[in-house]
């Protein structure tokens, strides 16, 4: 038994993706779908939620929106990734202990090399500080970014990762951006680290008119798979790359931690983009 634990994420392909390469390699997995809002859950009951599935003999849990960094607390070791990144997305309950992991940053590095192949990096605004953010930072940064501009609404919390990227990879090579519009005009891309697209969270992280058809354009939002960033975007002519890849590629990762097993990553591309449970507006 696995899980994925989070808000609003009724759309996750997730359980599909994991069920479905488990069938296919002879396994009988059962991931379920702990969404706060759906059940009424506050925050605090994160805890609860841990123990119970540790005390049933869950494999483990992934952990989405808002619960990357707040479950950190609640584990008893973390991978050397995770704990660079500061932020949690799978937790292991193997041999008693919980186990923090994060497997955001390679999927996100693996869908960006094969989607947006030979983009410029040397200027990039990143909306999103969160644990999301902190995981593609770090991707974007290890894979030769030049500065990541950061935007988000909690400017104290853009600092703090600011802070913490400079110290891992060098004075300058993360900033604050002051003003996202400023930012945008001598970025080479952009890239939504932030829920904001999914219908939860309607609309667009940095104003249409910062948008440029010489601009790439990269979303993790993956419910709905063209979010009105996206949309926005393709419709000026820019290159984009939708959530896919990093949700195909996460998911692997989290599929092997908790099974063991190494997965197909194509044959769970494939799932993704069959998934059965996707409403009109979710669509591949």
């Amino acid at each position: 038994m696995t899980g994925l634990a989070g808000r609003g994420i009724q759309a996750s392909r997730t359980p599909w993706m994991h069920e479905q390469e488990a069938d296919a390699q002879g396994l009988r997995l059962v991931y379920s779908l702990f969404d706060f809002d759906a059940r009424g859950w506050s925050d605090d009951d994160l805890p609860a939620l841990l123990d119970a599935a540790q005390r049933l003999g869950f494999a483990g849990l992934n952990i989405t929106f808002p619960f990357k960094q707040a479950v950190m607390a609640q584990l008893d070791e973390l991978s050397d990734g995770a704990r660079e990144v500061g932020a949690v997305n799978t937790v292991s309950f193997a041999n008693g202990k919980r186990t923090g992991f994060n497997t955001d940053v390679s999927g996100f590095s693996e869908g960006f090399a094969s989607g947006l192949a030979g983009a410029a990096t040397a200027q990039i605004v990143q909306t999103g500080c969160g644990g999301a953010g902190a995981a593609t930072a770090y991707a974007l940064l290890s894979g030769g970014t030049g500065v990541l501009h950061l935007v988000d609404s909690d400017q104290d919390r853009a600092k703090a990762l600011a802070d913490t990227l400079c110290a891992r990879f060098g004075a300058g090579r993360a900033v604050v951006a002051a003003d996202v519009a400023d930012a945008m005009h001598i970025a080479d891309g952009l890239v939504n680290a932030t829920p904001m697209g999914m219908a939860k969270f309607p609309g667009m992280p940095v104003p249409s008119a910062a948008i440029e058809s010489r601009h790439w354009v990269a979303d993790i939002v993956y419910f709905p798979l063209e979010t009105a960033l996206l949309r926005d975007a393709a419709r000026k002519g820019c290159r984009t790359l939708n959530g896919s890849g990093m949700a195909v590629g996460q998911a692997a990762d989290a599929f092997q931690i908790f099974t063991g097993r190494t997965p197909d990553r194509a044959r769970m591309r494939a799932s993704f983009l069959d998934y059965v449970g996707a409403r009109p507006d979710q669509a591949a």
